[in-house]
């Protein structure tokens, strides 16, 4: 190549990935090693985001540049895990991660600089491409950022946010999560256990706790109730079979428009009109007052048990 031609910006972005690109890659279209230095100093036109890997412009590169950097850093079989890869699947909550979470194969000699946390991995993951990057399946995903958060309740709200959407089972995750290492898996490993029973959501959690408080039978949750001709009644949130008692934890945030808070109050009706016993409290009584919660339980069981059980089954 001529001198000179490698400084058009035209081509250098066209040799790079979203401005993102190895230095070898910029001596290769004819760059003398010192000048990529000399514009890869404090204040100059490019930055330098990774050993070897370099930002073509000075401002703060963006979460899918440091996500690229990464990849091009580590190379070869490496994939995205963790909170960054749960950005790439769609499901990132709070502020983006600044650190990027790869895992590579244990051949490839590649240890963590700057912002790329890098994991050695004897049983790679399959990767799968997300917005044209290699990242880990979803399960994986998630249980490598809780595994790092190592913090309850976070870990507890990612597992609810992800169980909640359908995007991967509580036993899918616990299963993942024992496939792995045990570092980091105390605070995920609770979390799990604790909705392992079918809550989906922290109050559901609590209010797990108080049903056994409360000493009653175990409750089910999260579950269809039908006739015994197989027509529909509900999903309550708790379900006491033995006796044919739910239980209900409304949240005002589900109730936001007319339209939901009416379809609420038709279905407990319609719940109460076949002799379901339904007892109903709100997460903040859950939370501030558990001794009148454990008494209300206790009574509406005590009612449920007294009059004969309604034809109503788990679907």
């Amino acid at each position: 190549m001529k001198r000179g031609l490698w400084c058009d910006s035209e081509l250098l972005y066209d040799n790079s990935r979203e401005g993102v690109i190895m230095w070898s890659a910029i001596t290769e279209l004819g760059a003398a090693g010192s000048t990529v230095s000399r514009r890869c100093r404090s204040g100059g036109q490019w930055q330098l985001l990774l050993p070897g890997v370099v930002l073509l412009h000075g401002g703060p590169p963006t979460l899918r540049q440091r996500m690229i950097a990464a990849l091009l850093y580590v190379g070869g079989d490496a994939a995205i895990t963790g909170e960054a890869a749960l950005w790439l699947h769609g499901i990132g909550r709070g502020p983006e991660p600044q650190a990027v979470h790869l895992l590579r194969p244990a051949s490839r000699h590649r240890l963590s600089s700057g912002f790329a946390v890098v994991e050695r991995s004897c049983k790679m993951p399959e990767a799968v491409t997300r917005e044209g990057l290699r990242v880990v399946p979803l399960s994986r995903a998630v249980v490598d950022a809780c595994r790092r958060r190592r913090d309850l309740p976070w870990c507890r709200a990612l597992l609810v946010n992800v169980i909640q959407r359908g995007a991967a089972t509580a036993a899918e995750l616990t299963a993942e999560l024992a496939a792995g290492s045990r570092r980091g898996s105390a605070a995920p490993r609770e979390a799990l256990a604790e909705l392992a029973g079918g809550a989906l959501s922290y109050p559901e959690i609590e209010a797990q706790k108080l049903s056994v408080r409360a000493g009653l039978p175990p409750m089910v949750w999260n579950r269809d109730i039908e006739e015994s001709d197989g027509t529909f009644v509900a999903k309550p949130d708790g379900w006491q079979d033995g006796v044919g008692l739910a239980w209900e934890i409304d949240s005002f945030a589900h109730h936001g428009t007319p339209d939901a808070y009416e379809h609420t109050v038709n279905r407990r009706q319609r719940m109460e009109s076949l002799g379901i016993v339904v007892v109903v409290h709100t997460p903040r009584m859950i939370r501030v007052n558990e001794t009148q919660v454990v008494a209300d339980l206790r009574s509406a069981y005590v009612r449920a048990a007294a009059r004969p059980r309604p034809p109503i089954r788990l679907r």
